[in-house]
């Protein structure tokens, strides 16, 4: 079964939005758990507009469940790894500017660099993640390149949903069993949400976690954050 990590970068931008610790980052993260989620992700970034460094060491003491460390491997993100020492690094090739992933790695032209990389986290313990999208041939450079786990990029997937859900979901079939050959873990995440993603776990039922934060925080404003995760958990469970 699919495991749901939640994604709490959103509440940190609301919390800096009005400045002080409203929400508390820390308490969400307990609370998420508290109330069944099974891993806490965040994406950090240079500008720390939502999570911040602080946060993320922080968080290190609070996570119970699986933590889970997204961001650009470059020597910022690289140190604060050492230091926290997550359980899974998740690799994005985000520009600093990004306002959120729109891609993933071409790790065949980037294979050199992520070669070296996925080795250094590797030898700290920490199991590496690549975030890529649905091409069977970026899946299996990750592979070579020593990665663990891929996490496919999936707003591709949710944008077609609405439109034809099984033409949405083929890349994410064929990557997926290339990944399963390779011997590689998957991940998935972005724009998820309690339309689309049943059909995508029930379609991929190798898939090891979701990450999944805008959506599910959107659906918590109406829903109220209990019953929200438990709604996201019976999606994954009961496809």
């Amino acid at each position: 079964m699919a495991r749901l990590s939640i994604n709490i970068n959103k509440f940190a931008t609301l919390r800096n939005s009005r400045g002080g610790n409203n929400p508390d980052v820390l308490v969400v993260a307990a609370d998420c758990e508290r109330f069944g989620a099974e891993g806490i992700t965040v994406h950090t970034r240079p500008d720390e507009r939502h999570i911040r460094h602080v946060d993320v060491i922080a968080l290190k003491d609070v996570v119970t469940t699986e933590f889970n460390v997204e961001g650009y491997p470059d020597q910022r993100y690289l140190g604060l790894i050492r230091q926290v020492r997550p359980a899974q690094a998740t690799l994005v090739p985000d520009a600093p500017d990004a306002i959120t992933s729109n891609s993933g790695w071409d790790t065949i032209r980037h294979a050199d660099f992520l070669r070296d990389i996925v080795r250094e986290i590797k030898s700290l313990g920490i199991r590496v993640s690549l975030f890529v999208d649905p091409v069977p041939r970026m899946v299996e450079a990750a592979a070579e390149a020593g990665s663990d786990r891929i996490e496919l990029f999936t707003e591709p997937y949710a944008r077609e949903f609405t439109v034809n859900k099984e033409v949405a979901v083929k890349p994410y079939i064929e990557s997926a069993r290339v990944a399963q050959q390779a011997g590689l873990g998957i991940n998935a995440g972005h724009d998820l949400d309690l339309n689309n993603l049943s059909f995508l776990a029930a379609s991929l039922p190798r898939l090891d976690e979701v990450s999944i934060g805008h959506a599910l925080v959107c659906d918590a404003l109406y829903l109220g954050l209990e019953n929200t995760i438990q709604l996201y958990l019976k999606a994954l469970k009961d496809p």
